[in-house]
């Protein structure tokens, strides 16, 4: 066994690094010490492995030291006579992402970065009602009866959207119900008109906050799953199976998770309506009013044009939902990383989705004088 060893012989500019020896861990020269020898003004540097004998994994990582070292200083790097086994390591290394170094990028002028903001936005709107479109077709077919969508994954993603989401929307509408009923108990209160929180918080929640944070909710939930489960399939490349098969992706895999969105979020809307008068009704304990007043209050104070606006709401929601999971999960890339970035795309995308829809409503509720 020769113990490792390494020389620098320098020519002009250029240099050679000679690795001699058996390279094993634990009797290997440092790398810095390697990258100190190395003359500064050096511009080229050659690795010469014809020597070497026995090695292992320290070897790969002094190398990866001095091409690091060599990328940093703007030094040209080539390797000689180096083993398939060990080129095959260093490439691995250094195609890695999170491994390479960073270098400065030329900042372009303001003009040119608008202008790429621009196209973007353009390519991504343009995109969006693309698939829009391509959705409504698929709806029509079904409604013909002519799409090849399967009833049992209609009643599978109504299951997963609609009961396996009942003990998060219990949880968040009792709690936005006391929320209201609070925020309104401080003023009521001074004006000793404790009675008109059933009036608050049951207007709250029917016509704004029922609709919208279950929307929230399914958004990060169900919105998310869409999301992750179409970016495996396209990972998977069962995707593009059933584009061979000429099975069409809208019909197969879209529409059955846009029409349980569509049937269950009326329902949930209505679940969280009462759960969260129900929650005001608890506060209102607390303020000397019973619970039949409360009752008889709420009742007087909603209608059914109060009901039928959420309800409008949480319907073109939950379109929403689907659209943004499902564009997000089909235009995944080819890795697991991709994923990851698919289902917070749907997120982010649903809940702007959310509040500008929810906005357009009440300024159209207002015009109209809902």
């Amino acid at each position: 066994m020769t113990n490792a060893s390494f020389r620098i012989e320098t020519q002009n500019a250029q240099a050679t690094l000679f690795l001699c020896g058996d390279w094993r861990l634990g009797a290997t020269p440092d790398g810095d010490s390697i990258c100190a020898s190395i003359p500064t003004e050096t511009t080229q540097l050659t690795i010469d492995t014809s020597n070497l004998g026995q090695w292992d994994s320290s070897l790969a990582i002094t190398q990866l030291q001095v091409i690091r070292w060599c990328e940093s200083h703007e030094i040209k790097l080539h390797v000689k006579t180096a083993p398939d086994g060990l080129q095959n390591l260093l490439r691995l290394a250094t195609e890695v992402p999170a491994y390479q170094t960073h270098t400065e990028k030329k900042s372009e002028p303001v003009l040119q970065l608008i202008n790429k903001k621009l196209v973007s936005i353009w390519q991504n709107t343009s995109a969006t009602f693309i698939f829009i479109g391509d959705t409504s077709l698929a709806f029509f077919q079904w409604m013909q009866g002519k799409a090849k969508t399967r009833r049992s994954d209609i009643f599978y993603f109504i299951h997963q959207a609609g009961p396996s989401a009942l003990a998060i929307v219990t949880l968040i509408s009792v709690l936005v119900g006391m929320i209201l009923a609070y925020l309104g108990s401080v003023q009521l209160r001074q004006l000793g008109a404790q009675i008109y929180v059933a009036d608050l918080v049951s207007l709250g929640m029917v016509r704004e906050m029922g609709a919208l944070m279950t929307a929230v909710i399914m958004a990060g939930r169900t919105g998310a799953a869409y999301a992750a489960q179409l970016g495996t399939m396209q990972v998977n490349e069962e995707i593009d199976a059933l584009k061979i098969m000429g099975i069409s992706s809208m019909e197969f895999l879209v529409l059955p998770r846009l029409i349980a969105l569509i049937f269950v979020m009326p329902l949930l809307c209505i679940y969280a309506d009462i759960i969260g008068m129900a929650g005001g009704a608890l506060v209102a304990a607390n303020m000397d009013v019973n619970f039949t007043q409360y009752m008889l209050q709420a009742r007087g104070a909603v209608d059914w044009v109060d009901i039928s606006t959420g309800l409008i709401k949480s319907l073109f929601f939950g379109i929403l939902i689907a659209i943004a999971g499902c564009q997000a999960g089909l235009n995944c890339g080819r890795d697991s990383n991709a994923v990851g970035m698919a289902a917070t795309n749907a997120v982010v995308k649903a809940i702007v989705y959310l509040v500008v829809a929810d906005a357009a409503f009440n300024i159209l509720y207002d015009k109209l004088g809902i």
